[in-house]
């Protein structure tokens, strides 16, 4: 890859870490609010509420994972398959939940906006598989 292209991708994963820091402020800070936003029903089970809390934790997690891969995108592939599969899993799921009628349209927000990161994320390994850059 050369250096422009390297620089997208900072760009690219500095911009993804701050779409799941902006989940994050918004489910784990305000989870019973996020969670009724989403499924139209209140979050009043305690088990729920921290499984709920929890999933958006992960979300925090990822926000820290892309900011080392923006410092380093050649090195930190392995991050980014773990996120890729993550978004994958998450789109999945929130179109089950939405088909089901248990999620609300608001659910497409973070479904286009992942499945976008998904194919941003395939073009990354494409770039890397075609300058002969290791993956892993």
């Amino acid at each position: 890859m050369n250096e422009k292209e390297i620089i997208f991708f900072k760009i690219l994963f500095i911009i993804a870490a701050l779409w799941n820091l902006i989940g994050a402020i918004f489910g784990y800070f305000n989870t019973a609010y996020t969670f009724n936003l989403a499924f139209d029903r209140e979050l009043v089970d305690p088990l729920f509420y921290a499984v709920y809390k929890g999933s958006w934790g992960t979300t925090l997690v990822y926000f820290f994972g892309y900011l080392i891969v923006a410092y380093n995108p050649v090195k930190h592939t392995g991050i980014v398959i773990l996120g890729g599969i993550g978004k994958v899993g998450f789109i999945i799921t929130l179109i089950q939940l939405y088909l089901a009628g248990i999620a609300t349209s608001v659910a497409f927000i973070v479904i286009i906006g992942d499945f976008i990161f998904f194919l941003l994320f395939l073009y990354y390994f494409y770039k890397l598989f075609k300058s002969n850059i290791r993956i892993i």
